[in-house]
């Protein structure tokens, strides 16, 4: 039972990335540095920026604002409930 728990937090963690990566994406296109080098440091501001700027064009955050939120949230919690059954 804790495979699929760990299974399943490596998913969220790995669609995690992927809703970052979409995110550096579209800020990139709107004219904003992204530092590759410091990618790992950085991407909690580019999400802050992603927020930002969707607020101000859309009036509301983007899809992949709470892809990212939702994804790394539940990867914590099976994470957590995978080495609690353990």
């Amino acid at each position: 039972m804790s495979d699929l728990f760990i299974t399943l937090a490596v998913l969220g963690a790995v669609w995690g990335v992927v809703s970052s990566i979409v995110i550096t994406s579209f800020l990139s296109k709107r004219g904003v540095k992204i530092n590759l080098l410091f990618f790992k440091i950085l991407v909690l501001k580019y999400i802050h920026q992603y927020h930002r700027i969707t607020m101000e064009e859309k009036g509301k955050p983007g899809p992949w604002f709470y892809s990212y939120i939702i994804s790394m949230n539940l990867a914590l919690v099976f994470a957590i409930a995978g080495i609690a059954l353990k």
